[in-house]
């Protein structure tokens, strides 16, 4: 059975697995999204094999994904990944920052997050 398909949740174990054997895919999106926090490919390995999850997405329309926090070179980050077929995704990559996130751990109000 492909992953990605049913009401699985997201086990940290299995991506850190996958990141150590070279097993996943980044997105168009990731790699903006890396560049634009100047982050490595080196530091977004070392945050998913450090990492926990921080909120499990069951089903987006493309199947459960995750998001992980961890940390590389004392520098926090979120990575959200799910899967494609029997890869890991990295969907998205970025440093939490205020006002989309208070801290590490909690998201900032939803009208904090709107422009006026």
């Amino acid at each position: 059975m492909l992953k990605g398909i049913g009401t699985e949740r997201m086990d940290i174990d299995e991506i850190k697995e996958k990141v150590k054997n070279d097993e996943y895919v980044y997105t168009l999106h990731a790699e903006t999204e890396r560049k634009a926090d100047d982050l490595t490919f080196y530091q977004i390995e070392e945050a998913v094999i450090t990492g926990e999850i921080l909120e499990q997405y069951p089903d987006t329309g493309r199947g459960e994904s995750c998001l992980i926090v961890g940390f590389s070179e004392n520098i926090p980050i979120h990575v959200v990944c799910g899967w494609r077929g029997e890869k890991i995704a990295i969907i998205t990559v970025y440093v939490p920052k205020p006002p989309k996130f208070k801290n590490l751990w909690t998201r900032g109000e939803r009208n904090e997050t709107k422009e006026m």
